[in-house]
Protein backbone atom coordinates (compact mmCIF):
# COMPACT_ATOMS: atom_id res chain seq x y z
CA UNK A 1 0.00 0.00 0.00
CA UNK A 2 1.26 3.38 -0.52
CA UNK A 3 1.54 6.01 2.18
CA UNK A 4 0.11 8.80 1.28
CA UNK A 5 2.01 12.49 1.34
CA UNK A 6 0.26 13.51 4.55
CA UNK A 7 1.78 10.92 6.36
CA UNK A 8 4.92 11.41 5.16
CA UNK A 9 5.05 14.65 6.22
CA UNK A 10 3.61 14.34 9.60
CA UNK A 11 6.70 11.35 10.16
CA UNK A 12 8.87 13.86 9.19
CA UNK A 13 8.18 17.14 10.99
CA UNK A 14 9.81 17.08 13.48
CA UNK A 15 9.13 19.94 16.08
CA UNK A 16 11.73 20.39 19.37
CA UNK A 17 10.59 20.47 22.39
CA UNK A 18 11.58 22.88 25.43
CA UNK A 19 15.17 23.44 26.03
CA UNK A 20 16.81 23.44 22.65
CA UNK A 21 20.70 23.80 23.10
CA UNK A 22 22.74 26.35 21.56
CA UNK A 23 24.32 25.95 17.89
CA UNK A 24 26.77 23.23 18.05
CA UNK A 25 27.71 21.38 14.91
CA UNK A 26 25.31 18.55 13.92
CA UNK A 27 26.89 14.92 14.64
CA UNK A 28 27.48 16.40 18.39
CA UNK A 29 23.62 17.70 18.52
CA UNK A 30 22.51 14.16 17.10
CA UNK A 31 24.51 12.30 19.77
CA UNK A 32 22.90 14.29 22.62
CA UNK A 33 19.61 14.71 21.15
CA UNK A 34 16.47 11.92 22.03
CA UNK A 35 13.60 11.13 19.26
CA UNK A 36 10.40 10.45 20.17
CA UNK A 37 7.67 9.42 17.82
CA UNK A 38 4.33 9.61 18.43
CA UNK A 39 2.61 7.36 16.42
CA UNK A 40 -1.36 7.21 16.23
CA UNK A 41 -4.53 7.90 14.76
CA UNK A 42 -4.84 11.66 14.24
CA UNK A 43 -7.73 11.85 12.45
CA UNK A 44 -10.29 8.85 12.45
CA UNK A 45 -12.03 6.71 15.32
CA UNK A 46 -9.40 6.71 17.76
CA UNK A 47 -8.19 10.46 17.63
CA UNK A 48 -10.00 11.48 20.73
CA UNK A 49 -8.61 8.86 22.76
CA UNK A 50 -4.80 9.47 21.25
CA UNK A 51 -4.21 11.46 18.77
CA UNK A 52 -3.16 15.04 19.37
CA UNK A 53 -3.61 14.94 22.64
CA UNK A 54 -1.24 12.51 23.14
CA UNK A 55 1.63 14.59 21.54
CA UNK A 56 0.18 17.26 24.08
CA UNK A 57 0.80 15.05 26.81
CA UNK A 58 3.90 13.84 26.00
CA UNK A 59 5.17 17.31 25.66
CA UNK A 60 4.39 18.28 28.75
CA UNK A 61 6.43 15.03 30.52
CA UNK A 62 9.69 16.50 28.56
CA UNK A 63 9.26 19.63 30.29
CA UNK A 64 8.62 18.20 33.35
CA UNK A 65 11.47 15.31 32.84
CA UNK A 66 13.86 18.42 33.45
CA UNK A 67 16.19 16.90 31.15
CA UNK A 68 16.84 19.63 28.75
CA UNK A 69 17.90 21.32 32.03
CA UNK A 70 20.98 19.20 32.30
CA UNK A 71 22.01 19.97 28.39
CA UNK A 72 19.86 17.24 26.69
CA UNK A 73 17.90 18.13 23.48
CA UNK A 74 14.72 16.15 23.00
CA UNK A 75 12.50 16.48 19.89
CA UNK A 76 8.82 15.31 19.42
CA UNK A 77 7.59 14.27 16.08
CA UNK A 78 3.79 12.44 15.45
CA UNK A 79 2.38 10.99 12.22
CA UNK A 80 -0.89 8.85 11.30
CA UNK A 81 -0.96 5.44 10.94
CA UNK A 82 -4.60 5.29 9.88
CA UNK A 83 -5.33 2.39 11.45
CA UNK A 84 -3.44 0.50 9.23
CA UNK A 85 -0.35 -1.78 10.35
CA UNK A 86 1.81 -1.73 6.58
CA UNK A 87 1.25 2.30 6.80
CA UNK A 88 2.11 2.54 10.93
CA UNK A 89 5.27 -0.27 10.11
CA UNK A 90 6.21 2.43 7.13
CA UNK A 91 6.41 5.00 9.21
CA UNK A 92 8.30 3.56 12.04
CA UNK A 93 10.72 2.18 9.72
CA UNK A 94 11.79 5.38 8.37
CA UNK A 95 11.60 7.08 11.57
CA UNK A 96 14.37 4.98 12.82
CA UNK A 97 16.27 3.86 9.97
CA UNK A 98 16.44 7.80 8.54
CA UNK A 99 15.06 10.55 11.25
CA UNK A 100 17.04 8.64 14.37
CA UNK A 101 13.99 8.29 16.22
CA UNK A 102 15.03 6.37 19.62
CA UNK A 103 11.52 6.07 21.33
CA UNK A 104 7.81 5.04 19.59
CA UNK A 105 4.92 6.10 22.09
CA UNK A 106 1.02 5.10 21.77
CA UNK A 107 -0.22 3.28 18.77
CA UNK A 108 -3.56 2.78 18.99
CA UNK A 109 -5.07 -0.28 17.12
CA UNK A 110 -3.66 -3.67 18.05
CA UNK A 111 -2.26 -5.01 14.53
CA UNK A 112 -0.50 -1.63 14.20
CA UNK A 113 1.37 -1.81 17.65
CA UNK A 114 2.43 -5.95 16.61
CA UNK A 115 3.76 -4.69 13.86
CA UNK A 116 5.59 -1.82 15.43
CA UNK A 117 6.91 -3.93 18.34
CA UNK A 118 8.53 -5.94 15.90
CA UNK A 119 10.42 -3.62 14.33
CA UNK A 120 11.75 -1.90 17.32
CA UNK A 121 13.18 -5.14 18.61
CA UNK A 122 14.71 -5.27 15.05
CA UNK A 123 16.45 -1.97 15.31
CA UNK A 124 16.92 -2.03 19.31
CA UNK A 125 14.85 1.15 20.09
CA UNK A 126 12.29 1.42 22.59
CA UNK A 127 8.43 1.15 22.22
CA UNK A 128 5.85 2.65 25.12
CA UNK A 129 2.51 1.32 24.15
CA UNK A 130 -0.29 3.36 25.71
CA UNK A 131 -3.05 2.87 22.51
CA UNK A 132 -3.37 -0.30 22.17
CA UNK A 133 -4.78 -3.51 24.25
CA UNK A 134 -4.13 -6.77 23.00
CA UNK A 135 -2.51 -8.57 25.65
CA UNK A 136 -0.23 -10.81 23.48
CA UNK A 137 1.91 -7.47 23.56
CA UNK A 138 2.88 -9.48 27.27
CA UNK A 139 2.46 -12.40 26.25
CA UNK A 140 3.27 -14.55 23.20
CA UNK A 141 4.29 -11.60 21.24
CA UNK A 142 6.46 -9.91 24.40
CA UNK A 143 9.56 -8.29 23.38
CA UNK A 144 12.80 -6.82 25.88
CA UNK A 145 12.16 -3.29 23.77
CA UNK A 146 8.62 -2.98 24.20
CA UNK A 147 6.39 -1.65 27.66
CA UNK A 148 2.43 -2.24 27.55
CA UNK A 149 2.02 0.70 29.74
CA UNK A 150 -1.93 1.77 30.08
CA UNK A 151 -4.45 -1.22 29.79
CA UNK A 152 -4.66 -4.43 28.28
CA UNK A 153 -7.73 -6.72 27.46
CA UNK A 154 -6.99 -8.74 30.70
CA UNK A 155 -8.05 -6.16 32.52
CA UNK A 156 -11.07 -5.22 30.63
CA UNK A 157 -12.29 -8.44 30.82
CA UNK A 158 -11.56 -8.97 34.21
CA UNK A 159 -12.94 -5.94 35.19
CA UNK A 160 -15.79 -5.16 32.75
CA UNK A 161 -16.48 -8.44 32.24
CA UNK A 162 -16.44 -9.74 35.65
CA UNK A 163 -18.69 -7.06 36.61
CA UNK A 164 -21.67 -8.21 34.61
CA UNK A 165 -21.08 -12.23 35.12
CA UNK A 166 -21.45 -11.27 38.94
CA UNK A 167 -24.32 -8.94 38.20
CA UNK A 168 -26.43 -12.19 36.56
CA UNK A 169 -24.98 -11.53 33.37
CA UNK A 170 -24.01 -15.54 32.53
CA UNK A 171 -24.42 -16.02 28.51
CA UNK A 172 -23.45 -13.65 26.29
CA UNK A 173 -22.86 -12.68 22.05
CA UNK A 174 -19.90 -10.61 20.95
CA UNK A 175 -19.95 -7.95 18.34
CA UNK A 176 -16.08 -8.02 17.63
CA UNK A 177 -14.42 -5.32 15.61
CA UNK A 178 -12.38 -7.48 13.37
CA UNK A 179 -8.52 -7.53 14.06
CA UNK A 180 -6.42 -7.97 17.31
CA UNK A 181 -7.45 -5.98 19.29
CA UNK A 182 -10.98 -7.65 19.16
CA UNK A 183 -10.58 -10.64 18.29
CA UNK A 184 -8.26 -10.70 22.05
CA UNK A 185 -10.51 -8.67 23.79
CA UNK A 186 -13.67 -11.05 22.68
CA UNK A 187 -11.10 -13.98 23.89
CA UNK A 188 -9.83 -12.72 27.59
CA UNK A 189 -13.45 -11.80 28.29
CA UNK A 190 -14.85 -15.38 26.87
CA UNK A 191 -12.21 -17.18 29.43
CA UNK A 192 -13.75 -14.44 32.62
CA UNK A 193 -17.39 -16.02 31.26
CA UNK A 194 -16.84 -19.73 31.19
CA UNK A 195 -14.63 -19.38 34.28
CA UNK A 196 -17.54 -18.07 35.94
CA UNK A 197 -19.76 -20.91 34.60
CA UNK A 198 -21.33 -18.57 32.04
CA UNK A 199 -22.01 -19.42 28.10
CA UNK A 200 -20.94 -17.67 24.61
CA UNK A 201 -23.94 -18.02 22.80
CA UNK A 202 -22.04 -16.76 19.43
CA UNK A 203 -19.96 -13.41 18.23
CA UNK A 204 -20.04 -11.75 14.66
CA UNK A 205 -16.80 -9.77 13.46
CA UNK A 206 -17.23 -6.36 12.12
CA UNK A 207 -15.28 -5.21 9.26
CA UNK A 208 -12.48 -2.86 10.36
CA UNK A 209 -12.02 0.24 9.91
CA UNK A 210 -15.00 1.83 7.63
CA UNK A 211 -18.36 0.02 10.20
CA UNK A 212 -20.35 2.59 10.87
CA UNK A 213 -24.07 1.02 10.15
CA UNK A 214 -23.90 -1.77 13.36
CA UNK A 215 -27.61 -2.71 12.75
CA UNK A 216 -27.49 -5.72 11.32
CA UNK A 217 -25.03 -7.17 13.98
CA UNK A 218 -27.04 -5.91 16.80
CA UNK A 219 -30.01 -7.73 15.66
CA UNK A 220 -28.15 -10.79 15.19
CA UNK A 221 -27.09 -10.53 18.83
CA UNK A 222 -30.64 -9.79 20.13
CA UNK A 223 -32.05 -12.93 18.25
CA UNK A 224 -28.92 -15.02 20.06
CA UNK A 225 -31.32 -13.96 23.69
CA UNK A 226 -27.99 -13.76 25.61
CA UNK A 227 -28.38 -11.94 28.47
CA UNK A 228 -25.45 -9.41 27.80
CA UNK A 229 -23.99 -8.42 24.20
CA UNK A 230 -20.21 -7.70 24.80
CA UNK A 231 -19.24 -4.40 22.19
CA UNK A 232 -15.56 -6.18 21.86
CA UNK A 233 -14.45 -2.87 19.75
CA UNK A 234 -14.12 0.78 20.73
CA UNK A 235 -13.59 4.49 19.54
CA UNK A 236 -16.19 5.56 17.42
CA UNK A 237 -17.63 2.26 16.88
CA UNK A 238 -18.50 1.82 20.37
CA UNK A 239 -20.16 5.04 20.30
CA UNK A 240 -22.16 3.93 16.89
CA UNK A 241 -23.04 0.85 18.32
CA UNK A 242 -24.54 2.28 21.30
CA UNK A 243 -26.35 5.13 19.70
CA UNK A 244 -27.81 2.47 17.08
CA UNK A 245 -28.34 0.03 20.07
CA UNK A 246 -30.85 2.82 21.74
CA UNK A 247 -32.65 3.53 18.42
CA UNK A 248 -33.24 -0.18 17.89
CA UNK A 249 -34.64 -0.35 21.47
CA UNK A 250 -31.79 -3.57 21.67
CA UNK A 251 -31.86 -3.49 25.62
CA UNK A 252 -35.23 -4.01 25.86
CA UNK A 253 -36.54 -6.93 27.82
CA UNK A 254 -33.38 -6.94 29.85
CA UNK A 255 -30.61 -7.54 27.66
CA UNK A 256 -27.00 -5.14 28.94
CA UNK A 257 -24.66 -4.13 26.39
CA UNK A 258 -21.34 -4.47 27.82
CA UNK A 259 -19.10 -1.86 26.73
CA UNK A 260 -15.51 -3.53 27.36
CA UNK A 261 -13.77 -0.40 26.13
CA UNK A 262 -14.96 2.52 26.65
CA UNK A 263 -13.37 5.84 27.55
CA UNK A 264 -14.57 9.54 28.84
CA UNK A 265 -14.00 10.98 25.67
CA UNK A 266 -16.73 8.47 24.49
CA UNK A 267 -19.16 9.09 27.05
CA UNK A 268 -19.02 12.52 26.64
CA UNK A 269 -19.82 12.04 22.85
CA UNK A 270 -22.68 9.78 24.02
CA UNK A 271 -24.15 12.27 26.35
CA UNK A 272 -25.48 11.38 30.06
CA UNK A 273 -28.76 10.46 28.75
CA UNK A 274 -27.44 7.50 26.37
CA UNK A 275 -24.56 6.75 28.81
CA UNK A 276 -26.47 6.69 31.93
CA UNK A 277 -25.90 3.26 33.88
CA UNK A 278 -22.43 1.74 31.48
CA UNK A 279 -19.79 0.01 33.92
CA UNK A 280 -16.28 0.14 32.40
CA UNK A 281 -12.74 -0.08 33.39
CA UNK A 282 -10.30 2.48 33.57
CA UNK A 283 -6.92 3.18 34.74
CA UNK A 284 -7.19 7.04 34.76
CA UNK A 285 -9.95 9.23 35.20
CA UNK A 286 -9.39 12.94 35.21
CA UNK A 287 -11.85 13.34 38.56
CA UNK A 288 -10.07 10.37 40.48
CA UNK A 289 -7.87 12.06 43.41
CA UNK A 290 -5.97 14.89 43.64
CA UNK A 291 -3.43 13.59 41.69
CA UNK A 292 -5.22 13.22 38.62
CA UNK A 293 -6.68 16.51 39.12
CA UNK A 294 -3.36 17.93 39.54
CA UNK A 295 -2.29 16.44 36.25
CA UNK A 296 -5.44 17.64 34.21
CA UNK A 297 -4.65 21.34 35.30
CA UNK A 298 -1.24 21.42 34.01
CA UNK A 299 -2.29 19.65 31.27
CA UNK A 300 -4.49 22.45 30.61
CA UNK A 301 -6.52 23.01 27.28
CA UNK A 302 -6.44 19.40 25.44
CA UNK A 303 -6.86 19.44 21.56
CA UNK A 304 -10.85 19.42 20.90
CA UNK A 305 -11.13 21.16 24.76
CA UNK A 306 -11.41 17.27 25.75
CA UNK A 307 -10.56 15.98 29.24
CA UNK A 308 -7.31 13.39 29.09
CA UNK A 309 -8.17 9.92 28.47
CA UNK A 310 -5.82 7.12 30.33
CA UNK A 311 -4.33 6.79 26.54
CA UNK A 312 -2.70 10.05 26.87
CA UNK A 313 -2.21 9.91 30.44
CA UNK A 314 -0.21 6.38 29.82
CA UNK A 315 1.18 8.78 27.09
CA UNK A 316 2.69 10.94 29.66
CA UNK A 317 3.31 8.48 32.08
CA UNK A 318 5.46 6.16 30.19
CA UNK A 319 7.50 9.17 28.67
CA UNK A 320 8.28 10.67 31.83
CA UNK A 321 9.68 7.35 32.88
CA UNK A 322 11.60 6.91 30.19
CA UNK A 323 13.37 10.22 30.36
CA UNK A 324 14.15 9.32 34.26
CA UNK A 325 15.95 6.10 32.97
CA UNK A 326 17.79 8.23 30.03
CA UNK A 327 19.12 10.47 33.04
CA UNK A 328 20.22 7.67 34.94
CA UNK A 329 22.16 5.74 32.65
CA UNK A 330 23.13 8.61 30.16
CA UNK A 331 21.96 9.64 26.40
CA UNK A 332 24.69 7.80 24.98
CA UNK A 333 24.28 4.59 26.66
CA UNK A 334 20.25 5.25 25.78
CA UNK A 335 20.77 5.82 22.62
CA UNK A 336 23.09 2.55 22.10
CA UNK A 337 20.49 0.37 23.23
CA UNK A 338 16.71 0.36 23.20
CA UNK A 339 16.79 -3.03 25.03
CA UNK A 340 19.41 -1.85 27.77
CA UNK A 341 16.99 1.35 28.46
CA UNK A 342 13.97 -0.94 29.21
CA UNK A 343 15.59 -2.98 31.92
CA UNK A 344 16.59 0.28 33.64
CA UNK A 345 13.28 1.78 33.06
CA UNK A 346 12.00 -2.42 34.94
CA UNK A 347 14.53 -1.64 37.56
CA UNK A 348 12.95 1.47 38.45
CA UNK A 349 10.09 1.94 40.71
CA UNK A 350 6.82 4.35 38.73
CA UNK A 351 5.25 6.92 40.39
CA UNK A 352 3.73 9.93 38.48
CA UNK A 353 0.19 11.56 39.09
CA UNK A 354 -1.50 9.99 36.70
CA UNK A 355 -1.50 6.73 37.75
CA UNK A 356 0.73 6.70 40.97
CA UNK A 357 3.08 4.03 42.40
CA UNK A 358 4.03 1.19 40.34
CA UNK A 359 6.25 -1.15 38.49
CA UNK A 360 7.40 -2.74 35.17
CA UNK A 361 7.45 -6.39 35.34
CA UNK A 362 9.73 -8.17 33.41
CA UNK A 363 7.09 -9.47 30.70
CA UNK A 364 6.93 -5.41 30.22
CA UNK A 365 3.69 -4.96 31.64
CA UNK A 366 2.93 -1.90 33.59
CA UNK A 367 1.36 -2.51 36.80
CA UNK A 368 -0.77 -0.17 38.77
CA UNK A 369 -4.89 -0.48 40.32
CA UNK A 370 -7.70 -0.46 37.23
CA UNK A 371 -11.10 1.06 38.62
CA UNK A 372 -14.78 0.29 38.02
CA UNK A 373 -16.80 3.19 37.41
CA UNK A 374 -20.63 3.53 36.37
CA UNK A 375 -21.39 6.15 34.51
CA UNK A 376 -23.31 8.87 36.42
CA UNK A 377 -27.42 9.63 35.14
CA UNK A 378 -27.42 13.63 34.26
CA UNK A 379 -29.31 14.32 38.01
CA UNK A 380 -26.19 12.49 39.80
CA UNK A 381 -23.82 14.96 37.70
CA UNK A 382 -22.30 18.27 39.28
CA UNK A 383 -21.38 19.53 35.83
CA UNK A 384 -19.55 19.35 32.47
CA UNK A 385 -17.33 16.00 32.35
CA UNK A 386 -18.51 14.89 35.70
CA UNK A 387 -19.10 11.70 34.20
CA UNK A 388 -18.25 8.23 36.83
CA UNK A 389 -18.74 7.11 39.86
CA UNK A 390 -16.05 4.79 41.34
CA UNK A 391 -17.93 1.23 42.32
CA UNK A 392 -14.98 -0.75 42.76
CA UNK A 393 -10.89 -0.31 42.99
CA UNK A 394 -8.79 -3.28 41.55
CA UNK A 395 -5.71 -3.55 43.09
CA UNK A 396 -2.04 -3.32 40.85
CA UNK A 397 -1.29 -7.28 41.76
CA UNK A 398 -5.07 -8.65 40.47
CA UNK A 399 -5.83 -6.25 37.80
CA UNK A 400 -3.30 -7.50 35.22
CA UNK A 401 -2.79 -11.51 33.93
CA UNK A 402 -0.48 -13.14 36.06
CA UNK A 403 3.10 -12.97 34.75
CA UNK A 404 3.18 -16.79 34.52
CA UNK A 405 -0.15 -17.37 32.61
CA UNK A 406 0.80 -14.77 29.85
CA UNK A 407 3.75 -17.04 27.78
CA UNK A 408 6.13 -14.27 27.41
CA UNK A 409 9.59 -15.98 26.42
CA UNK A 410 11.35 -13.22 28.63
CA UNK A 411 9.81 -14.94 31.84
CA UNK A 412 11.99 -17.43 33.66
CA UNK A 413 10.08 -20.20 35.49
Amino acid sequence: MTVNRRTLLGAAAAAPVWGALPYRSARAQAANTIRIGVLNDQSDLYRDISGPGSTHAVRLAVQESGITQTGVNVEVIQADHQNKADVGSTVARQWMDRDGVDLIVDVPTSSVALAVSGLVRERNKVFINSGAATSDLTGAACSPNTIHWTYDTYMLAKGTGGAMVAAGGNTWFFITADYAFGHALERDTSAFVTAAGGRVLGSVRTPFPGTTDFSSFLQQAQRSRARVIGLANAGGDTINSIKQAGEFRITRGGTKLAGLLVFVTDVHSLGLETAQGLVLTETFYWDLNDRTRALTQRLGAMPGNLRPSMVQAGCYSGVLHYLKAVRDMGVAAAKASGAEAVTRMKAMPTNDDAFGEGQIRPDGRKIHPAYLFEVKTPAESRGPWDYYKLVSTIPAEEAFRPIAQGGCALVRS
